[in-house]
């Protein structure tokens, strides 16, 4: 049996319905589905997505081949069905016809679209004499001309030209002294249709085809050609569509909504995408066609008498100019307003969601060109989610799996003012790190951030990459922008786990410390000059901008205790102050999935208690500084462990390499000898001693705990006397202590037992016992092939899945932004894999690693610490292989939260 490759619909009927729109795509599936509800369509018909795909393999001649009985046999339906002929030259009115994409997920605006096909020398004549509207049959000639020529013959404008098409517009304008385009008449739109030609002619040295087939062939095979453009491969990376899937073609018959008074076309929207409040609403345009309304060359008129009344009042229009020159659908077209209403009810209640429309009116009669469910911003997601459930149209696994959990950024960070922000100055776009919106002084320098802020300033800290040592000034700024780094950079992740805003990887810009400035495209910003950061979008903007809180109202929250009812996988924070803590407990959190020692050791006087234990030469010495660091990590992990009073928290013991902690200046190392009683070129021998080639796979993690068990010792009586004096105090403290970068059950068992001991004399010290976890983070590949030997020591794992992407793929996460970007341009990589899990290669190690894990410790707790713990689908992936809990930054923890959700739901489905 030969493979269907091309479904035709219309009056009333269809080969295709709604849910075949992996191979209909969503267009031509609505299309279809819509025929056989009743609504009124224009008749046609879709060529597959897999005919895209077989496209993209075999090429042009092959496909056509292919498919040209099948496309043949779909016209014939429809001119049958439209009471038309294609290519007429006879008496028959013609059949022209609009060739569109349709993937099966809505990618608005990223392909391309012809309409008026078939449209000739003889097909306008005969069109003009049929409707008795010659200025409506040249303007649809013109039409054509100027979207075939660009579509399909590539006629475009130069570099900082305007559109050729547009040149001649205004120059016909200009000679007939009119300023719309619907002053023109017949005799000049024919006389555009004559210049629109040569046009082509000029710029593709290629006459315009006349023959409606060779149009058709051109304007079929531009639509699969679009798939792979620029623009919508980077709409496909940036919300994860796979080239594979392809688009599909819809042929459909032309209605006109350019043939007069009594015509009109326009979009709307069952919903308001912006704000999900349950208004019906969008905009139309008398006697024009539907790329009119979107692309902005006429000023549309709204649907609605109240969005009319609410759009003159902001204009400051009174009623009755509004009313006389800009009245609503519902008002010049009453008639044909009451049918699209009734229409778009019937949409939205039979597809259970808001409805995206499109639609024409032809001398009075109404046609529907598409539906397909709306795009929407993440407010309106979740009060379009709630106000469903409530209204009883969708049930509520349906109201969770709806909501795109990434949206939820949206209302968790400050927001830019919508008008502040359109008249800003772009200055330059990087990586979009941390959602939100900021804006402050740039400063170049931590501690002078803090001075900026000690002194009531805003501040966004610019670097060309951050350190730890960065943490201070990080912490008191606004936003952060720097030149290098990827999504998961060192920025990155702790601004997210601050919630704050960062542009990461912002490669244009050139900074100069010295000089405290840096400079792009031309254009200096000085140290104090103000910019303005969207986190959301990479983008930099010259000056301040207006920023609004982001508010959580009681649709949030009902969403998060649906989440919180039907998930089965818990979600921790990633927090390394109780400040965070509260924050991520706020958000629904269930305890630290990671606290981060080595974060605690650059505030106030702390570092220098550090360095003076790493600069130290005997045990003895070491022992006094780690004295002096003891109080204050207990004094932490007292605050975080009561923040978290009766969930569990995972404390790291120390992990990265003691050159990060090392005085690297002339001024710190004197600082330091001053300090210690020892000469200054001491303290630059042992910090240079202390370098290496790869500090990444150097001296760090539980290796600092095997030379230095003093260190490991320490912190775990920190820990330990935390748990015990918030006890005796009456909370419930749940600490679980973590050694790093375990790669050999012996590394793990000889911490173990510092740990294990060290707690025993701690008890005895205090009289009192607390409940606590040794486990170890699984972050070496090694550790995860051997996971059944290190489980029979270890109580938890928790998979630190950004080490551990790292040393599978062996990327290093702070250089791969330079080669990165192009492997997923060149489809070597779908995703960044430091951004989303790489499920087949990193997976199948965690996924081993819980296997193996379990085999030997049936009690065995399963955790993920990586920034992977708040991507969804990580976290579905998660789910899937029985982890117990997922852990994020604290701004991620409502995402994670809904993403598990969602996953408890499909697999249980499953």
């Amino acid at each position: 049996m030969s493979t269907k490759y091309v479904y035709t619909f219309g009056d009333g009927k269809a080969e295709g319905k709604a849910d075949m729109r992996n191979l209909l795509g969503g267009k031509g599936a609505n299309l279809a589905e819509m025929n056989l509800i009743g609504v009124p369509v224009p008749a046609g018909f879709t060529i597959t997505t897999e005919v895209c795909t077989l496209y993209n393999q075999e090429g042009k001649d092959a496909v056509i081949k292919l498919i040209e009985n099948d496309v043949k046999a779909g016209i014939a339906a429809t001119e049958k069905l439209m009471n038309a002929k294609f290519g007429s030259k006879g008496e028959a009115f013609p059949l022209l016809v609009s060739v569109r994409s349709g993937a099966r997920v809505s990618m608005p605006g990223m392909m391309d679209t012809v309409l008026n096909l078939g449209m000739n020398d003889d097909a306008v004549k005969i069109v003009a004499e049929k409707s008795g509207n010659a200025r409506f049959a040249w303007d649809s000639y013109r039409r054509f001309v100027q979207m075939y020529g660009d579509v399909v013959m590539g006629v475009a404008a130069g570099k900082g030209e305007h559109n050729p098409f547009e040149v001649e517009i205004d120059k016909l304008k200009a000679e007939k002294n009119i300023s719309n385009d619907t002053e023109f008449s017949a005799e000049d739109l024919q006389e555009l249709v004559r210049r629109f030609k040569i046009v082509v002619k000029t710029k593709t040295g290629k006459d315009f085809p006349t023959c409606p087939w060779e149009q058709l062939w051109g304007a079929i095979c531009a639509v699969f050609d679009s798939w792979m453009t620029e623009r919508a491969v980077l709409y496909r990376q940036l919300n994860q569509i796979p080239e594979e899937w392809g688009t599909a073609v819809n042929v459909q018959a032309m209605v006109y909504g350019n043939m007069g008074n009594n015509s009109a076309t326009g979009v709307a929207f069952t919903r308001d995408a912006a704000t999900g409040e349950d208004i019906f609403n969008g905009e139309y345009l008398i006697n024009a066609q539907g790329e009119d309304v979107v692309a902005g060359i006429r000023t549309p008129q709204e649907i609605t008498i109240e969005g009319s009344r609410r759009w003159a009042k902001m204009q400051n229009i009174s009623e009755e100019e509004r009313a006389a020159k800009y009245p609503s659908l519902e008002e010049s077209m009453p008639a044909a307003y009451a049918e699209l209403n009734a229409v778009q009810q019937k949409l939205e209640d039979y597809f259970h969601d808001m409805q995206d429309l499109e639609f024409t009116i032809q001398d009075g009669k109404l046609w529907m060109l598409q539906t397909r469910n709306g795009k929407r911003t993440g407010t309106a997601m979740v009060k379009m989610a709630v106000d469903m459930l409530e209204q009883g149209m969708i049930n509520e696994e349906t109201a969770i799996l709806r909501l795109e959990a990434a949206k939820l950024d949206e209302l968790l960070h400050p927001v830019f003012d919508k008008e502040s922000q359109s008249k800003a100055k772009v200055l330059t776009k990087g990586l979009p790190a941390s959602p939100g919106a900021a804006c402050g002084r740039v400063v170049f320098f931590a501690d002078e951030a803090e001075e900026w802020k000690n002194r009531g300033e805003q501040v966004v800290l610019v670097r060309l990459e951050t350190s730890p040592e960065d943490l201070r000034g990080m912490n008191v700024s606004e936003g952060i922008l720097t030149a290098r780094g990827g999504m998961t950079s060192h920025a990155a992740v702790v601004a997210r786990g601050m919630g704050k805003c960062c542009v990461s990887g912002a490669g244009e810009i050139v900074v100069d410390y010295h000089k405290r400035s840096f400079t792009v495209k031309g254009v200096t910003i000085n140290e104090g000059d103000w910019i303005s950061l969207n986190g959301s979008t990479g983008e930099v903007y010259l000056g301040k901008v207006a920023t609004t809180e982001a508010s959580l109202d009681h649709d949030f929250r009902t969403i998060m205790d649906l989440a919180e009812k039907h998930t089965r996988m818990y979600v921790r924070t990633n927090a390394d102050t109780p400040r965070d803590a509260k924050v991520a407990r706020d958000f629904g959190a269930k305890g630290v999935g990671l606290c981060r020692t080595e974060h605690m050791f650059f505030e106030g006087d702390r570092i220098d208690a550090m360095r003076e234990m790493i600069l130290s030469d005997t045990v003895e010495q070491r022992r006094i500084a780690l004295s002096k660091i003891l109080p204050m990590q207990r004094s932490d992990f007292e605050g975080i462990l009561e923040a978290m009073d009766g969930f569990g928290v995972t404390i790291r013991l120390l992990d990265p390499p003691l050159h990060e902690f090392t005085p690297n200046e002339p001024e710190s190392q004197k600082y330091m000898a001053e300090k210690m009683g020892i000469s200054v070129e001491v303290v630059k021998e042992k910090v240079d001693a202390l370098h290496e080639f790869n500090p990444m796979l150097g001296h760090r993690g539980c290796r600092l705990g095997i030379t230095y068990p003093e260190i490991t010792e320490m912190q775990a009586r920190a820990i330990i006397e935390a748990a015990c004096n918030l006890k005796l105090k009456g909370f419930n403290p749940k600490p679980e202590i973590m050694v790093p970068l375990v790669g050999t059950v012996k590394e793990l068992r000889q911490q173990a037992n510092i740990i294990r001991c060290t707690a025993d004399v701690v008890f005895a010290e205090k009289g009192v016992k607390v409940d606590y976890m040794v486990g170890t983070m699984i972050e070496i590949p090694r550790a995860a092939l051997t996971a059944d030997q290190i489980a029979e020591v270890a109580e938890f794992f928790s998979f630190g899945t950004n080490d551990l992407t790292q040393m599978t793929f062996g990327y290093s996460r702070d250089d791969a932004g330079k080669f990165l970007p192009e492997y997923i341009k060149k489809g070597i990589l779908k995703t960044d894999p430091f951004a989303v899990l790489d499920q087949e290669g990193v997976g199948q190690l965690v996924q081993m690693g819980a296997q193996k894990g379990r085999s030997t410790n049936s009690k065995l707790k399963l955790g993920i610490c990586g920034e992977h713990g708040g991507e969804p689908s990580s976290v579905i992936f998660c789910d899937k292989v029985g982890m117990d809990y997922v852990s994020c930054s604290p701004f991620r923890v409502p995402i994670a939260r809904l993403a598990a959700a969602q996953a408890a739901i499909m697999h249980t489905n499953k």
